[in-house]
């Protein structure tokens, strides 16, 4: 029960927290800094970036093909984590903590209440 809690909080503040405003708002302003780091189509990593964070965080919090979707959503973390290097701490903290939560969950899976067990049993 506690991985399933993990899960669902850090999966939905992911994805309404931070997917969510992305999604909805003004994508030029996050290519911009997306390309501030250097990344080639910054539009198109911008989006990735979104999707990640936004249906990633919706697949892991129900535990639908939730490794993949957490490693996502971790990948993602590590060029949050990337950004803020040079940030104090407390700038790092939230994209360190989504980092682990999100590997762990990647390696252990969704557990057992979770869509992906669902699926399992029927299959």
């Amino acid at each position: 029960m506690g991985l399933t809690l993990i899960r669902v909080v850090f999966g939905l503040s992911l994805a309404l927290g931070h997917g969510l405003p992305k999604l909805t708002g003004d994508m030029s302003k996050f290519a911009a800094g997306v390309a501030q780091l250097g990344f080639p189509f910054p539009t198109f990593f911008a989006w990735c970036a979104t999707l990640a964070e936004f249906l990633g965080g919706l697949l892991v919090a129900v535990g639908l093909f939730t490794r993949p979707a957490a490693a996502m959503a971790g990948f993602t973390m590590v060029v949050a984590l990337y950004r803020h290097r040079a940030d104090p701490f407390g700038r790092m903290e939230l994209a360190l903590l989504y980092l682990a939560v999100m590997a762990g969950i990647a390696l252990i899976g969704a557990g057992p209440w979770s869509l992906d067990a669902k699926v399992r049993r029927r299959a």
